[in-house]
């Protein structure tokens, strides 16, 4: 082949999807630098088709629009910091292509070179033995090779980035201990023997034969930063951030940080951090942040990089440390909300589950709005997510209580909604305000008794607790109930569970307490009937 066309982009593209397809068991299994994950195979291989989808949905005539809806569709579906890298190498060939019909030698030796500069830049601290070490070396080679022949300058670029992947343990001593080369390094040479294999018609084996890897007992690892971040955070921003500023706040946070773009306003933003919420905030404050992903570098190593690990998962939206434990016990994902709560925690939770089919048990109505938007999100992006009607902690826990993994999932979901509205709700809290209820005026510090959502009881703020939980248990119980579950907020008196349950010894013998430190702030009690 003595240019590089459309068609042959489009070969390349559909090649290399087969290409890393084929590769990213062992890309993966490599993946040692510096901390367990094991993922660099499968995000390159997602990057790859995301590309490649794009370009299959856009009309071109050309090399340099080829090239660039590959790069966009890159950009867009980037997976994990090899994807983002992925997406710049890729913005690279399209920028130095822009405008013409096709690519010869001499263009092609520019693509490298300027793709080496965008992925260099994508990192924010380059380390040596890793892609871009044999990104730099292809770069270098093409630029060198005395020939414009496009066959010989892929082939050179490609010999050279074989050559530097074996190189890359002396570099990084982490890969000379486990006996493996860079995982990363090891996805682009796959790219750069595809595109030679294209252009000059021989078999990938051919072009660059330095492939030997050890297989035998690798340890898997994230494909870069500290371990002191359990989090990998990714989204699109549409907008004209202030890019170093919001590097600079990422950092602050995390590490391995990204903030990459087309050129036309859209971005990719990357970052290992603890605090997703903030990782989130600072693309809100620096543009529109949409299609946003959270993984769990734990979850990922259980499941060796498939986008979903598990079937199903529950998220439990609850206030109250020992509510809280209450439903980690029970195997549930619980999200603290807090005073303010945002769709972008909450999406970052239900996505950070990693589960094909999430069901949400929120423990109060005023999150439903932003946990709406969170779930439309999620949902867009490819999640089964159901929200189970509960409003408050103890429908809740009446809901997780019949929860069946063995069940099918709708199923499941049905029999949570109806142990959840077989459940009464009750509450004892202390009046903050002067307000008109349904049995009168309360004023600031009087106790109110509360029945799914409305006050029944008022008694002044001198009154006895434990007296007020007992006529409040039984106005619940007049319609019937067999277990009484009792969550204890931060302020509840000491005792009041002893009062309570010598009380219902007697005057309901056949009902059964539980009770539970719940640690919530706003309700002394908290009080379920089923």
């Amino acid at each position: 082949m003595q240019a590089l066309d459309a068609v042959a982009v489009r070969q390349w593209a559909d090649a290399c999807v087969r290409s890393l397809d084929a590769n990213r068991e062992d890309i993966d299994r490599i993946n040692v630098f510096p901390v367990p994950d094991g993922d660099t195979g499968t995000n390159l291989l997602q990057t790859m088709r995301s590309a490649l989808d794009a370009l299959l949905r856009t009309p071109v005539d050309t090399v340099g629009a080829a090239l660039g809806a590959l790069a966009r569709g890159a950009l867009a579906g980037a997976r994990g910091n090899s994807g983002v890298i992925l997406s710049q190498v890729l913005r690279g060939l399209a920028e130095a292509a822009n405008g013409a019909s096709t690519a010869t030698g001499a263009a092609l030796r520019r693509a490298l070179w300027r793709a080496d500069e965008l992925a260099t830049a994508a990192v924010s601290e380059p380390v040596p033995g890793t892609v871009l070490s044999v990104l730099r070396a292809a770069a270098e080679a093409a630029r060198d090779c005395p020939s414009d022949e496009l066959d010989e300058v892929v082939t050179v670029a490609a010999k050279a980035g074989a050559e530097a992947l074996a190189d890359t343990p002396r570099h990084l001593a982490v890969l000379a201990r486990a006996g493996v080369v860079d995982a990363g390094g090891r996805g682009l040479v796959v790219l750069l023997d595809t595109l030679a294999a294209v252009i000059t018609g021989r078999a990938v084996e051919e072009v660059a034969a330095v492939r030997t890897v050890p297989r035998d007992s690798l340890t898997t690892a994230r494909e870069a930063g500290s371990s002191e971040f359990e989090y990998e955070v990714m989204y699109l921003l549409d907008g004209s951030p202030d890019v170093d500023a919001l590097k600079d706040e990422l950092a602050a946070i995390g590490d391995c940080v990204s903030v990459v773009g087309d050129g036309a306003g859209l971005w990719t933003v990357h970052v290992h951090c603890n605090d997703i919420g903030a990782a989130v905030e600072a693309g809100i404050r620096a543009g529109r942040p949409h299609r946003v992903t959270v993984a769990r570098f734990a979850d990922q190593i259980a499941a060796q990089a498939p986008r979903f690990v598990r079937d199903r998962a529950i998220v439990v939206l609850v206030e109250g440390e020992g509510v809280a434990e209450l439903f980690r016990s029970e195997g549930a994902v619980v999200f603290e909300p807090g005073e303010r709560v945002t769709a972008a925690d909450l999406l970052a939770v239900v996505v950070s589950t990693r589960a094909r089919q999430v069901t949400v048990l929120p423990g109060d109505p005023t999150w439903r709005e932003p946990l709406d938007d969170a779930v439309t999100q999620a949902v867009a992006a490819g999640q089964d997510v159901v929200v189970v009607p509960t409003f408050s902690p103890v429908q809740a826990l009446a809901a997780l209580a019949v929860h069946s993994p063995s069940r099918r999932a709708g199923d499941d979901v049905v029999a949570m909604a109806e142990a959840a509205a077989a459940t009464r709700r009750g509450e004892v809290a202390v009046s903050d305000r002067e307000a008109i209820t349904w049995v009168g005026r309360c004023r600031p510090g009087d106790l109110l008794g509360m029945v799914d959502g409305e006050v029944v009881v008022i008694e002044p703020a001198d009154a006895d607790v434990g007296a007020l939980a007992c006529r409040l248990v039984d106005r619940m119980l007049a319609s019937g109930g067999e277990l009484v579950t009792v969550l204890l907020g931060r302020a509840a008196p000491d005792g009041v569970e002893r009062v309570l349950e010598d009380h219902l010894r007697v005057a309901h013998p056949e009902v059964e307490l539980a009770a539970y430190p719940g640690g919530q702030r706003d309700a002394l009690l908290v009080v379920g009937v089923e």
